[in-house]
């Protein structure tokens, strides 16, 4: 299949993963999903679960096991990776960790536009940021300590190393651009600094 012709959602990428390793209904895979942090990079929404399904049965990536019921519950379908699905989730990962690109955040663009506010007050909201950033920064090297005291093939944690270094970078950022604004709030306006 052409890229194209993928799913928009990255959540059908997380749940045809979550196929390749064994058959599941879909909150067993948005659950294994949260389970394993997920959620920090695929936005999970039980609501969007069956509309990802259908894309992917359409395509004949992934298709219905079996149906059960236990008890009074209501039915759920147990759904399996096609070998085209395997196909296709082993092209899409390849893509995805071999070619960067562009991609959208929030805080990018809060620095296109950051002249909207006084030097000041952008200063004061690095700082707030400046603090969060510390708290994150400690958490997640927490877990990754953690997981990896537990035994967990390190590639494991690849996924956590990765945001503690872009959490780490954007501190250093944010720590290098404050200065700067502090600097700038001293300054009349209009008067540029070198």
């Amino acid at each position: 299949m052409k890229p194209k012709d993928r799913p928009e959602n990255p959540l059908a990428l997380g749940m045809m993963a979550m196929l390749a390793e064994r058959p599941m209904h879909p909150y067993e895979i948005a659950s294994t999903l949260r389970t394993r942090h997920g959620e920090e990079a695929i936005k999970i929404r039980f609501g969007s679960l069956y509309s990802v399904i259908g894309q992917l049965v359409d395509r004949a990536w992934i298709e219905a096991l079996e149906v059960a019921q236990s008890g009074r519950r209501p039915e759920h379908t147990t759904y399996r990776l096609t070998e085209l699905g395997r196909v296709e989730l082993t092209a899409w990962m390849r893509e995805i960790i071999a070619e960067p690109v562009k991609e959208y955040p929030k805080f990018e663009a809060g620095l296109v536009l950051m002249s909207v506010l006084e030097p000041e007050d952008a200063a004061a909201r690095l700082e707030e940021r400046l603090a969060r950033l510390e708290g994150a920064i400690d958490r997640l090297q927490s877990d990754i300590d953690g997981m990896l005291k537990q035994g967990l093939d390190p590639l494991s944690v690849a996924d956590a190393d990765y945001r503690l270094a872009m959490l780490k970078a954007e501190r250093d950022f944010c720590r290098n651009l404050r200065p700067w604004l502090v600097e700038r709030a001293r300054r009349p306006r209009g008067e540029t600094l070198q």
